[in-house]
């Protein structure tokens, strides 16, 4: 646990050197350093895959789970708004209900004096007033109490449709409900289906080929940000951050070494997009929050634009986000059984950037 301590520490001190750094920015990721040297190798097995395949398999099922993990949040997000609307659609009833009450109550009090008064018709009343003037007044008051009542009754009517309509309402809210919590446990069945076989291929391996795959990874990651930057994308990166985006890589930064977890947004562990859109909250702009969300809604921008706190959308599918931070690197929260640490912008392939605060 101390070691861990100290290597979030160490991590989150790199993280503190770049964010101190004019614009944000500094050189660590300009020119990324060659892996270790891999570790050697176990004795492989006849027939069995080599530890490059299992690296793909292991790979590929993570960002299987992390597609699924957006279609979780995004369900369970949409499920939480129609539980709200029903909880509102319900204060509308009681109100409504309240409102009957005392429209009924003010039709009875109008029906009851109307029957003191004998019910008789105003020609009635004039032959038999002995005032003309009292029957006059009497008579204006009469017209005012009947376009009261009348009122009543309408405002009655109109209450009572309305009561009807949040009925229907609540229903239809009902039913869309339920559709989502079964897109929830099935989205939720995958993830953990995924997440289950990829585990259980690394559980298979030696420790020395357990090395040798996050050994893999590093590789990957170095050979695609070194790719990255020898396209000279680095060299067209001038976006100074806005305030608002120094705040977003501030508290992203923050979480270096939490664990990643899928469906959570903190405050201990996080996803992908479960980081990037407390971020931005904790920045005073609350985004959507899903990675191919965050894709649809927020407004693009060009790579050669990017500037720290706006989002690198990753894979075709958008199943992955990060935050750019400067000088070509990026905070992430990579996948289950890691933890949220700073990587290359371009260690994975780029499908978009996004701008929060745009």
């Amino acid at each position: 646990m101390k070691r861990h301590r100290g290597a979030s520490a160490l991590t989150l001190l790199c993280a503190m050197a770049v964010l101190t750094a004019p614009g944000l920015a500094g050189t660590a990721y300009a020119a990324p350093a060659a892996p270790a040297p891999p570790a050697a190798p176990g004795t492989p097995v006849p027939g069995a895959k080599s530890l490059e395949q299992v690296h793909k398999e292991i790979e590929e099922l993570y960002r299987q789970a992390g597609t699924a993990t957006d279609a979780y949040n995004l369900a369970a997000g949409e499920a939480k708004a129609q539980s709200d609307k029903i909880v509102e659609i319900a204060r509308q009833v009681v109100a409504g209900q309240e409102r009957i009450t005392t429209l009924k109550a003010r039709a009875g009090a109008a029906a009851r004096a109307q029957y003191r008064s004998g019910g008789l018709p105003p020609a009635a009343q004039l032959a038999l007033s002995n005032s003309p003037g009292m029957f006059l007044n009497g008579a204006d008051r009469l017209r005012q109490g009947e376009k009261a009542t009348a009122d009543n009754l309408a405002e009655l009517a109109r209450t009572q449709t309305d009561l009807q309509q949040y009925a229907a309402d609540a229903s239809a809210r009902w039913q869309t409900l339920e559709a989502n919590r079964v897109k929830q446990e099935n989205a939720k069945n995958e993830i953990e289906k995924k997440i289950k076989a990829a585990e259980e291929l690394e559980s298979k391996l030696q420790a020395e080929e357990k090395a040798r795959l996050i050994q893999l990874e590093q590789e990957a990651q170095y050979k695609a940000q070194t790719a990255w930057l020898s396209s000279g994308a680095l060299k067209e990166l001038q976006g100074t951050a806005s305030e608002a985006g120094r705040q977003a890589v501030r508290f992203a930064t923050a979480q270096i070494g939490k664990r990643y977890e899928w469906g959570h947004e903190g405050p201990d562990t996080f996803d992908c997009s479960g980081l990037t859109s407390q971020a931005w909250l904790a920045a005073g702009k609350p985004i959507p929050r899903t990675s191919q969300e965050q894709l649809r809604l927020l407004r693009k921008v060009a790579v050669k634009d990017m500037r720290p706190g706006d989002l690198i959308i990753y894979f075709d599918d958008a199943s992955h986000v990060g935050m750019y931070i400067g000088d070509g690197a990026m905070v992430h929260a990579p996948r289950p059984g890691r933890t949220i640490t700073i990587a290359g912008a371009g260690s994975m392939p780029i499908k978009a950037v996004v701008r929060p605060d745009a």
